[in-house]
């Protein structure tokens, strides 16, 4: 059985996850109005890939006992400047969803729920991933300049 104080640190993350979704699929509206159909197509995987977070998180959560909840997801933003500037929010939010799941982490400790751990350790990995990817495309994206940014769209559209 996982512990109450797990169960709601867990559905605290399923939520997070399922913004991190939001977030994403909002980013690849914007981008792809703006006629940047690789970097959106970019954006509707990660969308994608956060969901499946919240869906592995939910199903570990059932699993050991616990119940999955979802709470109310807050509105994402909508509006952002540049290309550039949607990747530095991607690359600091990445950072801030490491933090996250180091403090989940850090409840499966403090409770002495090795299993959870090891569940949550893939996750730890995974972010260590996301933000090196989320920071290696800003500074392509730096490095390319305006006229660069199509032929980094047209990559990103391959994902």
């Amino acid at each position: 059985m996982i512990s109450e104080n797990l169960q709601k640190a867990f559905n605290d993350q399923i939520t997070a996850e399922l913004w991190s979704s939001n977030l994403y699929l909002q980013m690849a509206f914007t981008l792809r109005k703006e006629g940047w159909d690789g970097f959106a197509h970019w954006m509707e995987k990660q969308s994608e890939e956060e969901k499946e977070h919240a869906l592995a998180m939910a199903h570990y959560l059932i699993k050991r006992g616990g119940s999955a909840k979802v709470s109310m997801i807050d509105v994402v933003p909508d509006a952002w400047g540049t290309v550039l500037e949607v990747f530095e929010h991607v690359y600091r939010h990445e950072c801030h969803v490491s933090e996250l799941i180091d403090k989940l982490v850090d409840v499966a400790s403090a409770e002495n729920d090795k299993a959870t751990q090891d569940f949550l350790w893939g996750f730890v990995r995974e972010q260590v991933e996301e933000e090196a990817t989320a920071e290696g495309i800003m500074e392509k994206i730096k490095k390319a300049g305006d006229q660069g940014l199509f032929y980094i769209d047209g990559q990103l559209a391959q994902r």
